[in-house]
This record gives C-alpha cells, sequence and structure tokens, in this order.
C-alpha cells in the first residue's frame, strides 16, 4: 500500500554561482531517490530552500536540468537568521512510497549532516 512521505535532505553549494548551486541541488535530489528507491513518477512535488546568500540562481532550475518537468517544485528563501550554516539548499520530496516513515532515509550530505545527525546513520554516505 502505496502512503505520502516526505524525504528531507540539505547540501552546501561551494560559491553562489548558477554551477555550483546547480551541481549541489542535483547531487542531494539524485540521492535522495537513490537511497529510497523512488522512482521520478512517484514525486508528487518539491520544495526547495535555499539560503540568502545563494542568489546567483533558482535551485529549482536543477530539477528541469534532470529532466523531471512534471514534477511540481517550489523554491523559497530561507530566514536570514544570525549564525546560520551559508550556502545551504534544503529539500524536502513528497513522494508515493510503500516505506514506512521510519524506512525513509533522509540525506544529509557534507557539512549539512550537522544539521541533523540523528537522521545521519554512517550507511547514508555523504
Amino acid at each position: 500500500m502505496n502512503m505520502f512521505r516526505g524525504i528531507r535532505g540539505a547540501v552546501r553549494a561551494k560559491d553562489n554561482t548558477r554551477a555550483e548551486i546547480h551541481s549541489a541541488t542535483k547531487e542531494l535530489l539524485l540521492k535522495m531517490v537513490e537511497a529510497n528507491d523512488v522512482k521520478v513518477t512517484d514525486i508528487a512535488s518539491i520544495l526547495l530552500t535555499a539560503t540568502t546568500d545563494l542568489n546567483a540562481d533558482f535551485p529549482a532550475y536543477a530539477v528541469r536540468d534532470l529532466g523531471w518537468t512534471m514534477v511540481p517544485v517550489l523554491c523559497a528563501q530561507e530566514i536570514d537568521v544570525p549564525h546560520r550554516m551559508t550556502r545551504l539548499i534544503r529539500a524536502l520530496l513528497h513522494v508515493n512510497t510503500s516505506r514506512s516513515q521510519k524506512e525513509i532515509r533522509h540525506q544529509y550530505l557534507g557539512e549539512a549532516r550537522d544539521l541533523r545527525p540523528d537522521l545521519c546513520g554512517a550507511e547514508d554516505g555523504g
């Protein structure tokens, strides 16, 4: 039985450039679908956010670069709070899956792992 689930993830872009924003976003999204065995046709929607220091381009364009043209995407800017992690892109994939909430593998890559170490097991990579 398929359920509607959310898969969380985050990654830092190396620089505030179109290429780096797209590269980081694509890496994150691909790891999220791979880790959870999600088909693109099972993605109901994607919510992407970026910190205020990433303004060279929209992370949402990376979704189109992947060829996921039928997936609804919303892109927003995060609140500019003091001491935030910089150059951060977060993703929330809404997917149809038979996995339970406990089976969902959230993906926090690289330094973004510090945001949710409780969700980043050694097997999660990154």
